[in-house]
């Protein structure tokens, strides 16, 4: 989904300039703590903040100063055909400036919000300053066939060639004339494109589908690719693939909606049905199957509109059916619904700066966020605008279920984990909960047809052991010293197990209010495997203000130091405490001094 442009205030003095863009876009406000009195979200840094939205995909529009904007993404540029537009506005609202993202949709916001300040847009694009069009940018509804020729054909254009444009397409009206540059307009397929000769084509075509379950990707993929060969069409003008929601899941549509680069659409079969005064094939058969007379010819129709027609009826093979119809006019919007994903995603132990990119484009998608409270908090502005459930601690089944189940009605939906969410986190119930039957307390159909996405974070763990030093520098495990899930019995035998191979052990949720005996009783057995001193760390908090980190002797280990929110590191035999400027750092050597040595020389 698109995802709606952030209006970021740094000042009072741009602050009702920042409100009028924003109500222009339909956009939220951030404004700098301190320095903005009504916002949506505040933040401390503007740096990291911009940094952090433009990480997740976000459009960006600064009322601040260009160079603010400019430090703030730097280290990010990558490829510009994927990098959200970044757009400034002078505090006055006099100046905007498209900064990033030209022909990724930053030149039409600065126009956009120009038109409505009565500002001057400072667009810089060569096309579109010389030629008032881009031709990598054509307008919603319409695909360049052939995007790798857009720059050669533009810098033809801007030498004076000129160029003749065959077919209707009033945004190209005017270009300057010539026979530089051949421009086709329309659905049918050319096979002499190139710099010289470009195509742009209207996304009037449907595409509806349907296949017997678990049929081959390739048969599916076959019968597609040779009906638009007959019909001598262009795949670019298909707007979107069409099923049955029941086929949601189905690995060869999807397939084939990923290949064509097109949005899966799914419809209910009481909206198919509607449709079967239209259908050129109706189906007994397949309306006691799945409740309406089609399913390929239905959905072709059903999103193509009251004014859509067959361009081709049913073509099948042994399993699989496809249809296409067309439309009037370029289709600029979708019917029906999306698949449903799901994103499972940890956010690391609470800062921004230890948050994944992905995590937080993720994040930035989601049309909902279900998490225990604290964890959505942590996501600050990010979670701005949301719809957000909140569970408390202890409700995990209940959280995982919702979260599924909101994502089967087809929406975007986020579980907020802290950690990485695949370490004692809400990953594994996910799929335990898709893994049962409904009648053994699972999910409901709709929800185990969505998209799980999984996307890791820094886990506790590993930001404890870089705040230490480098103390998993070797064999190591993780314990978690809570019962409620694993029967005690099963943690000492895993204790007893670590200690005699002499990992370096990280203990998870050490102690709780009620159970506070396990921890002691771990340092017990490890006291019998490993040296009095061994270091121990206890990290507290961790990438939060109240962050609190120290370090102990194995045998001066104190249950009372310890809460939920503590991490313990406990080293091995080898494990040591190097003594530095900034203070002590654990470490847990690998053996190279015995390498140097000579050793494991040969090895």
């Amino acid at each position: 989904m698109a995802m709606k442009p952030v209006v970021v205030a740094l000042s009072r003095s741009g602050e009702v300039t920042a409100h009028k863009v924003a109500a222009v876009l339909g956009a939220s406000v951030h404004g700098r703590e301190g320095r903005v009195d009504r916002a949506d979200a505040f933040f401390a840094n503007a740096l990291d903040h911009v940094r952090d939205l433009f990480a997740a995909g976000v459009p960006v529009v600064g009322v601040c100063a260009s160079g603010i904007l400019i430090r703030a993404v730097a280290p990010l540029l990558m490829d510009k055909l994927t990098e959200p537009p970044v757009v400034s506005v002078s505090d006055d609202g006099a100046v905007v400036v498209p900064l990033l993202g030209g022909h990724r949709g930053a030149n039409r916001l600065a126009s956009k919000i120009a038109d409505a300040l009565g500002a001057v847009a400072a667009v810089t694009t060569a096309g579109d300053v010389a030629l008032g069009v881009a031709l990598d940018e054509p307008p919603v509804g319409w695909t360049l066939v052939n995007p790798v020729d857009a720059k050669g054909a533009m810098a033809s254009l801007l030498s004076g060639t000129g160029a003749t444009v065959v077919g209707e397409a009033p945004w190209l009206a005017d270009l300057p004339k010539g026979d530089g540059l051949r421009i086709s307009i329309g659905t049918e397929r050319h096979g002499d494109l190139g710099e010289d000769h470009l195509q742009f084509a209207p996304q009037v075509l449907t595409l509806g589908v349907g296949c017997a379950r678990d049929c081959d990707p390739d048969e599916l993929m076959a019968l597609v690719l040779g009906v638009l060969d007959e019909a001598k069409v262009a795949p670019e003008a298909i707007h979107s693939v069409n099923t049955i929601t029941l086929k949601a899941d189905e690995p060869a549509i999807i397939a084939l909606a990923k290949a064509l680069g097109v949005p899966l659409r799914l419809f209910e079969a009481d909206a198919l049905e509607a449709e079967t005064p239209r259908l050129a094939n109706p189906s007994d058969v397949v309306f006691a199957e799945v409740g309406t007379h089609g399913v390929s010819e239905a959905a072709a129709l059903a999103q193509g509109g009251a004014d859509a027609k067959f361009l081709v009826t049913k073509k099948k093979t042994a399993n699989a059916t496809c249809a296409i119809a067309i439309s009037p006019a370029p289709l600029v919007a979708l019917k029906g619904r999306s698949r449903g994903r799901l994103s499972v995603v940890g956010i690391g132990p609470g800062q921004a700066a230890w948050r994944t990119p992905e995590v937080s484009r993720l994040v930035a998608e989601a049309e909902e966020l279900v998490g225990y409270g604290l964890y959505i908090d942590l996501l600050g502005p990010l979670a701005i605008g949301k719809e957000r459930s909140d569970f408390p601690l202890g409700g995990e089944e209940a959280r995982c279920r919702y979260a599924l189940e909101q994502a089967g009605k087809g929406k975007n939906v986020a579980l907020v984990c802290s950690g990485d969410a695949g370490i004692y986190a809400m990953g594994a119930l996910v799929f335990e909960l898709l893994d049962r039957s409904e009648a053994d307390l699972g999910v409901s159909d709709a929800a185990r047809r969505i998209e799980v996405v999984c996307s890791p974070g820094v886990s506790a763990l590993q930001g404890a052991a870089a705040r230490a030093g480098a103390p998993l520098g070797h064999d190591f495990c993780t314990i978690s010293l809570s019962d409620l899930l694993t029967p005690r019995d099963d943690i000492l035998r895993r204790l007893k197990a670590a200690a005699e191979g002499d990992f370096v052990i990280a203990f998870y949720n050490p102690v709780s209010k009620t159970r506070r005996t396990l921890l002691a009783e771990a340092r017990d057995i490890l006291l019998q495997h490993r040296p009095a001193d061994t270091p121990v760390m206890l990290a507290s908090s961790l990438g939060r203000p109240e962050e609190y980190v120290r370090y102990r002797r194995l045998d001066e280990l104190e249950v009372d130091e310890v809460d939920m929110l503590t991490v313990v590191l406990i080293g091995s035999s080898n494990s040591r405490l190097a003594q530095l400027g900034e203070g002590p750092r654990m470490f847990t050597p690998r053996g190279y001094a015995r390498k140097i040595d000579g050793d494991l020389s040969g090895a």
